[in-house]
């Protein structure tokens, strides 16, 4: 295995050791683990697609709701 170096400021140093699930776990194993959540690789449903093009016609046909009025309704 191929390894290399990358430079990180102390900041970003600090974070990624802040996201290890374990105390030896690798700064490798959590920059997998972060491009993982990152990076969907599993393409969006036909059914997916055509509730995100409904829901871009309802709002530029201006069927939207104020979230104030949303609340009102459903957290009476």
């Amino acid at each position: 295995m191929a390894v290399t170096t990358i430079q990180v400021t102390p900041d970003v140093k600090a974070r990624l050791e802040g996201l290890k699930r374990y105390a030896k776990e690798s700064y490798n194993d959590v920059i997998i683990r972060l491009l993982d959540l990152a990076l969907d690789t599993e393409p969006l449903s036909d059914e997916a697609i055509r509730g995100i093009e409904e829901a871009l016609e309802d709002i530029k046909a201006g069927r939207v709701y104020p979230e104030e009025e949303i609340a009102r309704e459903f957290c009476v």
